[in-house]
């Protein structure tokens, strides 16, 4: 656990990036929302991914926490580098938390059976635990130029392995969810262990371009550590993000935005966008001390890991648990609170997005109880 300060006025910590942790609390209360509607058969299509090419607002959510490790890589590391010159003992607490990550992710996927002959290896949790490890070895061992340049080459090479390297049955560049060579490597490799008999979004291969993800956050952070104004800053986040918006939406004619496959495409869009998201939070938290419509997502950010880890274990539990309805029909403790409490009080469309609401609302209370009390689970 980790000490803050007084919850009351929300104050940042010295040296912590308040709108930060905001960025970090909207995703997670994203991630929340899109995971828990309160039927999948009923959802508005901007809370949905995109069936294949191209984006709605759900797939920015797992890139921007991305991007969000990122910036927290550099600004913790720099900080504890200027004291502590002991590269070891960091190396050391890289190498246990992505452990600990990757753990919770199986933890999850496997929850309550954990059949090892089937169960999914790849997932979101791992996939940001393998990011962290990588990111954080490059941003240990290499100054920003290299690191930079590192994006680049993940970003160019990815493109031609996925365009020029052809599947077996397939012709090159084929980025359909059968013949992408992606998904062919986590047929061969992962086997049954994949979210799909397909393909897996969270798989190998693709988790490359995610790093370059990441990478991209360890950049903004470095600017954010310089001795530019604050003006200069937002300035200069605005700036770049557009560009990125730009140049990634122009790259999408040629190798198009995916979610699914992490496209390189997809990389420079989403990091625009995050870039400009943590512009505008920077600007009314830090520079104009617009604070207070930010504290619901601050209270979600500094407990981002363990609320994401406890609602999706409470959902899964609530799908497990079974009972005989009125008309004797077995059904889980989720479909009775979906169908008895929002169905009868607005559309499917409505009473799903409902239910989600409410699940967010509930951890969100949950989580003002850590947060009242000063406890801060860090892994």
């Amino acid at each position: 656990m980790s000490e803050m300060p007084e919850t009351e006025n929300i104050k940042a910590a010295p040296n912590r990036l308040l709108s930060l942790d905001a960025f970090r609390g909207i995703t997670i209360a994203g991630m929340i929302l899109v995971n828990n509607p309160g039927t999948w058969t009923a959802i508005y299509d901007p809370l949905e991914h995109a069936a294949w090419h191209g984006w709605t607002p759900t797939d920015l959510v797992f890139p921007f926490f991305l991007f969000i490790v990122g910036v927290s890589i550099t600004l913790s590391f720099a900080r504890r580098m200027e004291t502590d010159k002991n590269q070891r003992k960091l190396l050391s607490g890289v190498v246990r938390r992505t452990l600990i990550i990757f753990g919770l992710g199986l933890l999850l996927q496997g929850f309550p059976y954990y059949d090892l002959s089937v169960i999914r290896i790849p997932g979101v949790l791992q996939r940001i635990a393998i990011c962290y490890f990588f990111a954080s070895i490059i941003f240990l061992k290499t100054n920003w130029r290299t690191q930079s340049l590192i994006v680049v080459l993940i970003l160019l090479g990815y493109w031609m392995l996925m365009t020029l390297v052809p599947v077996p049955g397939y012709a090159a560049g084929d980025l359909t969810r059968e013949g992408n060579l992606a998904a062919y490597l986590d047929r061969a490799l992962l086997g049954g262990h994949i979210y799909t008999k397909t393909y897996d979004p969270e798989g190998l291969l693709s988790t490359l371009p995610a790093i370059a993800t990441t990478l991209c956050g360890i950049l903004c952070g470095h600017f954010l550590r310089s001795n530019r104004t604050a003006l200069e800053k937002v300035s200069g986040l605005f700036v770049v993000g557009a560009a990125a918006v730009i140049s990634g939406w122009a790259w999408h004619g040629f190798f198009p935005v995916n979610k699914a496959l992490w496209t390189s495409s997809y990389v420079v869009l989403t990091a625009g966008l995050a870039l400009q998201l943590l512009a505008i939070c920077y600007w009314l938290i830090d520079i104009k001390g617009y604070k207070r419509w930010a504290f619901p997502f601050v209270v979600f950010g500094v407990n981002a890991i363990t609320v994401f880890v406890l609602s999706g274990l409470i959902a899964r539990i609530m799908t497990l648990i079974k009972f005989a309805d009125a008309t004797g029909k077995q059904i889980t403790l989720k479909t009775y609170l979906y169908e008895s409490v929002f169905t009868p009080l607005a559309s499917p469309l409505n009473a799903s997005l409902g239910f989600a609401l409410c699940y967010v609302l509930v951890w969100f209370a949950l989580m003002w109880i850590l947060y009242r009390k000063q406890i801060f689970i860090k892994v």
